[in-house]
């Protein structure tokens, strides 16, 4: 079976940046529900340099990682996408990917998802 390629790298600009208007344009989300998503100020993402920023970039880069991690799980990409943002993660007390992700703990998540692709309990 062939190696799936992340989704992440669907989005990255020859610059190595991630396209920013692509990414909002696949999940069928305007640019103010994508910085909501990955928990930046509306204006950020309608301004290049903000948009291209080290926080901004690494931001969309855990979501997209994440929600490509799932995508199988979930029934593709648009419904991993929707899991992210809204499904409560009982280990978390609830809390969603979403919000994890906007406090730093993106990397959490992996490792529960790993836990869970293991056949660990949620």
């Amino acid at each position: 079976m062939p190696t799936r390629m992340p989704l992440a790298t669907r989005f990255f600009t020859a610059n190595g940046k991630i396209a920013m208007d692509d990414v909002a344009d696949a999940f069928g989300m305007s640019k103010g529900q994508l910085a909501e998503t990955i928990g930046v100020a509306q204006e950020t993402l309608h301004r290049a340099a903000r948009a291209h920023a080290p926080r901004t970039q690494q931001r969309a880069l855990e979501m997209l990682e994440i929600v490509g991690r799932i995508a199988d799980w979930a029934g593709g990409e648009k419904q991993a996408m929707a899991w992210y943002r809204s499904e409560p993660i009982p280990a978390f007390g609830g809390r969603t990917a979403e919000a994890l992700v906007k406090d730093g703990k993106a990397s959490a998540v992996r490792d529960y998802l790993d836990h869970i692709a293991t056949g660990g309990f949620a």
